[in-house]
């Protein structure tokens, strides 16, 4: 077992960052103890935001025992042992390394960083750490929605054969209306990128993970379709961008681009924040030479699967309710057909990473996982820029 600041056994959690991820991540860390049986028993020592009345109402909103108005204080302190962070993408890696320097676990939300050099920092300072015994992860929750646990677990198998098809979209509508107001996710100096960094990355991850295989070269394009928008009437996370008139999008409202695999696979990626009608639509399909499978997070503990195998006479694509208690992560839920939502991929983030830490071993996705997001992320910016394929750096 990792020894922890307390001596009791308790993993001392401090997290930087309240909003939708600092949500999310709370209500992992406080589900997670509370449905699975871990060896170390996570605690929310402290929460860490710049507002000292925000962060304290979040604090206590949220379930963490005190606050800090500096994430170097937190980092800091002897009673926390891992840092979980949750802060826009220009600050983890300052964050992050700090941490890993000061001998914290850390998680890191996706993208793992603004910039493949960033990433790179990040990778050395994670294996430096992992020497001491210092775990790091980074955030692609996606990975734990049971049915994607499953469709690796196939591939895996061979159940699919030799893969050659891989198409997958990101679809959201959020702010298809040219007057939804300037944010930090629409400024690249905080957000490094637009859909293609922030959901992109999410179908990059899945498409790696679940075929088990690296994007070798890409070719992309990226558009911004509303290039001037309103700017809030309250401060909204990016600095001086309050009051009014309009402010400028820095970032892509849409990417798409081809890829080939090491393994010879084609693939086709989407990732668009104007795609009308769309909430959440995270869709992969997968074909391969003996058989098919394809997940809609819109209706996420649904896998459908087609046994290339089976007679012709009655084969089809098989509707898999991912609900019984031998699919990934679910024994620890409800009863088969007792669905489980967004959140849970979370709490099974945490599981994951707790377990490792006891375990002594290395979490995935590591930082070296993140990194190598981020370079095909870079690729495809380069390809959009220049019209030519681009090559994924090993």
């Amino acid at each position: 077992m990792t020894t922890t600041s307390d001596g009791t056994g308790d993993l001392a959690v401090g997290m930087v960052g309240y909003a939708f991820m600092g949500a999310a991540h709370s209500q992992a860390w406080r589900s997670a103890p509370r449905f699975f049986d871990l060896p170390i028993r996570p605690r929310m020592r402290a929460l860490a935001g710049r507002d000292a009345g925000r962060v304290a109402a979040a604090a206590d909103r949220l379930g963490w025992e005190s606050t800090e108005t500096s994430w170097k204080a937190l980092v800091a302190r002897d009673d926390i042992d891992l840092v979980d962070v949750c802060t826009p993408g220009d600050t983890h890696a300052e964050i992050a390394i700090a941490a890993l320097e000061a001998g914290k676990h850390v998680l890191c939300e996706k993208p793992l960083a603004n910039t493949v050099e960033e990433a790179e920092a990040m990778v050395r300072a994670a294996e430096a750490a992992a020497a001491h015994g210092v775990r790091s992860m980074v955030g692609f929750t996606y990975r734990r929605v049971p049915a994607i646990a499953l469709a690796r677990q196939l591939v895996s198998e061979g159940r699919l054969g030799t893969l050659h098809h891989v198409r997958a979209q990101y679809l959201q509508d959020w702010i298809v209306d040219p007057e939804a107001p300037m944010s930090w996710r629409l400024d690249k100096s905080q957000a490094g990128s637009g859909a293609l960094g922030d959901i992109g990355a999410h179908i990059i991850d899945l498409a790696q993970f679940i075929t088990g295989d690296s994007i070798r070269r890409v070719s992309g394009r990226l558009r911004t379709f509303v290039e001037e928008r309103p700017l809030p009437s309250e401060h909204s996370g990016l600095s001086g961008t309050a009051g009014t008139g309009t402010g400028t999008v820095t970032v892509d409202d849409a990417a798409t681009f081809l890829a080939e695999f090491d393994g010879g696979a084609m693939g086709v990626f989407e990732a668009t924040r104007f795609a009308n009608g769309r909430k959440n639509a995270i869709r992969v399909e997968i074909n391969g030479s003996a058989g098919s499978l394809a997940f809609d997070f819109e209706d996420m503990n649904i896998l459908h699967f087609f046994d290339g195998t089976e007679d012709a006479g009655t084969a089809g694509f098989r509707r898999i309710l991912v609900t019984e208690a031998q699919h990934p992560y679910v024994e620890a839920w409800w009863p088969p057909g007792h669905l489980i939502g967004y959140e849970h991929g979370f709490t099974h983030q945490v599981v994951d990473l707790v377990n490792d830490i006891a375990a002594g071993n290395d979490p995935a996705p590591s930082f070296a996982d993140g990194l190598r997001v981020q370079r095909v992320l870079a690729a495809v910016e380069t390809s959009s820029d220049t019209n030519a394929w681009q090559d994924i750096p090993r």
